[in-house]
């Protein structure tokens, strides 16, 4: 039976009718979601998190995380835990160039797929949405793409941040050499889309480069000053009152512009310039001609320059650096990764748009390229930026023991904090992490470390490992205690008192609340029950087991 022959050639009509109304009225993106396989991400699977130390660097408490495991999962996990506190998101997505670049449901989308943009579309759109949740309301998303998708990304965009969000579409040079061999015209570029979350985002100064610096190489008692052209290229038919006589204050000569460039100023504005000393006319005063001083310490962004969207390979770097970067740290794995980014682009993205404390996020982390750039900005300035990187292990039918997230991702960043070669260590560190899902029906039987490492999450945004020291796990910051209670028994209360009195107040996750509300009668300390606690934060409410089938001890 067809999807349409139970209905009425009436009811038919109108539906034809509903749809051409839509269509005659719609604008902007639209991709066949209803036909594309389903991604196998998407499910009502609750997602835990698993500590693997012997892959994580450096001592704990780790504030950096490095995340292996598909970045849907990633995400619905991080907006339980991290929901409105990411200032930045940089991705560099799959291109979707048809060339196997495009990993989906454990096999890549080729040119052949008939379905191949609806599928990208579809795949970009599900972790996009859960990535808005994660920022900040002055934060920003940048996000590097080609022009197989950049038209459709950046509808999508519209539809997912608004399109009075959109901030820019930087233009990246990623080649210093166009092909002689290609057969129509060599791509020289690529694009770095930005939103921001809200009107509240700010951008940062660029740091003033050297040859700008060096261009003010005049100074008088005022200062340091450049000199600007006193001309405009307007004609004076176009600017009649710009076309007039200037005294050479020395000679006594009038000089006149070119009729076909005059004056960049009225002759009140330039009298108001003479007499604050704002024209030079070189350095014996002789000169034929007059220059306008800028003082740089009368610039507007005199600690910077304004970004723009042109970002020059010798300013950023370009294909050819990235690959010589993860060459020299990842000898052995670099050709495992073939399109990293060059540090130095992540690093202005970084500059652009967080200081010290923000908060990063990667979810198509590749080869560690943000955390790279992140550490190596702390280390500049002993910033406290932070990172957390999703990495999947693009394992396939074809090759099932593939792990890019352990053997590039994190050994990378790995590297780079110890150091490698020559090249000594940036400092730092990261917690290494695994999603593993649990169906939400069966949340009872999440594991005590799972939900420790999500209540740190929730509320410290560190980790540490889960140790039930007494009985129960805590963690205090300020005068503020987390504790969690993986079993209540009147032993742990002896602990769970001692706690409580070096605090000022306490939050407690217990399996059995109602029970250890009778022996914690304190206004200092705050009860909630797992796993609803979770499972309501994470989105999963009504769907959970009673907790009286918790068996774990």
């Amino acid at each position: 039976m067809g999807k349409y022959d139970h209905l009425s050639r009436n009811e038919l009509q109108r539906l034809l009718e509903a749809r051409d109304r839509r269509d005659a009225t719609r604008f902007g993106l639209v991709w066949e979601a209803s036909e594309i396989e389903r991604d196998r991400a998407l499910n009502s699977d609750f997602v835990a998190l698993d500590l693997d130390p012997e892959l994580s660097v450096s001592g704990e408490p780790w504030n950096n995380l490095i995340i292996e495991g598909d970045n849907f999962d990633a995400l619905r996990h991080l907006r339980m835990t991290y929901a409105g506190q990411v200032k930045c998101i940089y991705i560099d997505p799959p291109y979707n160039t048809g060339n196997r670049d495009f990993v989906y449901n454990d096999r890549f989308v080729d040119a052949n797929d008939a379905w191949r943009h609806s599928t990208w579309v579809e795949f970009m759109w599900q972790r996009l949405t859960l990535a808005k949740d994660l920022l900040r309301q002055d934060g920003v998303i940048f996000v590097s793409i080609d022009d197989n998708e950049v038209a459709s990304l950046r509808l999508l965009m519209n539809r997912v941040f608004g399109e009075n969000n959109f901030v820019a579409s930087c233009i990246w040079q990623k080649r210093y050499a166009s092909s002689n061999d290609h057969k129509t015209i060599a791509p020289m570029h690529e694009y770095v889309l930005v939103y921001q979350m809200s009107d509240l985002w700010r951008r940062n100064l660029l740091p003033r480069t050297a040859d700008k610096d060096d261009m003010y190489r005049f100074n008088d008692e005022k200062g340091i000053f450049r000199c600007s052209d006193y001309t405009c290229p307007k004609s004076a038919e176009e600017r009649p009152n710009l076309y007039y006589p200037i005294i050479q204050p020395k000679t006594g000569k009038r000089i006149w512009p070119k009729k076909t460039r005059v004056w960049a100023y009225s002759e009140e504005e330039h009298f108001r310039n003479a007499d604050n000393g704002l024209i030079y006319w070189g350095k014996d005063g002789n000169g034929k001609t007059p220059s306008f001083k800028r003082y740089k310490h009368m610039l507007r962004n005199a600690d910077g320059v304004v970004p723009t969207t042109w970002w020059t390979f010798d300013d950023v770097g370009h294909n050819d650096t990235a690959k010589k970067e993860i060459l020299t740290i990842l000898a052995e794995d670099a050709r495992s990764f073939s399109t990293p980014k060059p540090v130095a682009l992540i690093e202005r993205i970084l500059r652009i748009a967080t200081v010290s404390g923000d908060l990063v996020l990667d979810f198509f982390a590749g080869s560690g390229t943000t955390a790279h750039a992140v550490l190596k900005l702390n280390a500049e300035n002993q910033g406290q930026r932070r990172f957390i990187l999703v990495s999947n292990t693009e394992s396939t039918v074809s090759e099932p023991d593939k792990n890019l997230c352990r053997d590039v991702c994190a050994r990378r960043v790995r590297r780079v904090i110890e150091g490698y070669g020559d090249t000594p260590g940036l400092g730092g560190n990261f917690a290494y992490l695994r999603c593993r899902r649990i169906k939400s029906g069966r949340l009872v039987n999440i594991e005590h470390a799972q939900v420790w490492h999500s209540l740190q999450f929730m509320h410290h945004n560190q980790l540490s490992p889960y140790a039930a020291d007494g009985g129960l796990a805590w963690a205090q910051i300020g005068g503020v205690a987390l504790v969690y209670v993986p079993r209540f028994t009147t032993r742990i209360l002896p602990a769970l008192r001692k706690v409580l009195k070096n605090c000022d107040s306490a939050l407690i996750y217990s399996w059995q609340t109602a029970l250890l509300c009778c022996h914690i009668r304190t206004r200092k300390a705050a009860h909630e029950p797992i796993p609803e606690s979770l499972a309501r934060k994470f989105g999963l409410t009504g769907t959970v087991d009673l907790p009286r089938k918790k068996t774990q001890t």
